[in-house]
């Protein structure tokens, strides 16, 4: 079966994303699912945050990128049952440079997808999730252009909505002239603090706005899943029981329900 390929990715920075990548990846895993974590992002934050130390990067997303490595020779497995990932290193930050001159420079990722279909067994995953820069350039385009949708974390803060409006021009523009399929996915709405009436008039906003294509599921600002990190490992491993992996949990169960109903249309 073709790998549910999602994007996560929001063009303004720390709002989330990398931490929804790895915990939702982690749920997903968790509920039964295989789990792919494409590392596009050059700080490589997704990696770390998975428990990989830059000795064990010897292969990565900029050798795939290249067309030197495939997905399946890259990947890495994780402390993280069924979940691995392909590191980033800080080579991702030539890559724009690297393949400036090649025809095919936005499509290098989705062929390295497409090219996993004849991977070893070992090798094949339900569910791909990529990981950007806070920034629309090359890498940022390979992922939409290999995506079946995008998965927009959204803060609920100040501004979040100024930033998502930008974000849906720019899935817009890859849509109409890289990738036709492509589309929003869903918005999940993070950092919710309850005590903040700007955050919920966000949320108010946001469903307004875009209606279901908003997750139910809001992650709460938790401490424990801004720790996790440091330790290398997904809040889901670090404290499952705190309300951030709670509400990460509940968001895999409903992507999965979407799946469903995504399967039963198509």
């Amino acid at each position: 079966m073709k790998p549910r390929v999602l994007t996560v990715a929001n063009q303004k920075g720390g709002v989330g994303k990398t931490t929804t990548a790895i915990n939702l990846g982690t749920a997903l895993a968790a509920i039964g699912e295989n789990v792919l974590l494409v590392d596009l992002d050059p700080q490589g934050n997704a990696s770390t945050g998975l428990g990989v130390g830059l000795g064990q990067r010897l292969k990565s997303s900029f050798d795939v990128l290249i067309g030197e490595e495939t997905l399946a020779n890259a990947a890495i497995a994780t402390d993280v049952p069924r979940v691995s990932i392909v590191p980033a290193t800080m080579d991702l930050l030539g890559a724009e440079l690297t393949l400036a001159t090649q025809k095919d420079r936005t499509q290098r990722l989705k062929m390295a997808i497409e090219a996993l279909a004849v991977a070893p067994a070992s090798a094949q995953f339900s569910y791909i999730l990529i990981d950007c820069p806070p920034s629309l350039n090359l890498l940022t385009i390979n992922a939409l252009a290999a995506s079946d949708g995008v998965l927009v974390p959204l803060q609920c803060e100040f501004f979040a909505l100024e930033g998502l409006s930008q974000l849906l021009k720019t899935v817009e523009q890859v849509r109409v002239s890289v990738n036709p399929v492509l589309e929003i996915y869903g918005v999940v709405l993070t950092m919710f603090d309850p005590r903040n009436n700007l955050a919920n008039q966000v949320i108010r906003d946001a469903r307004q706005f875009l209606g279901s294509k908003v997750f139910e599921t809001v992650i709460p600002r938790n401490v424990r899943v801004s720790e996790a990190p440091s330790f290398g490992k997904p809040a889901l491993l670090y404290d499952l029981k705190c309300a951030g992996s709670q509400a990460y949990l509940k968001l895999a169960s409903e992507v999965i329900q979407r799946e469903r109903l995504l399967q039963a249309a198509e």
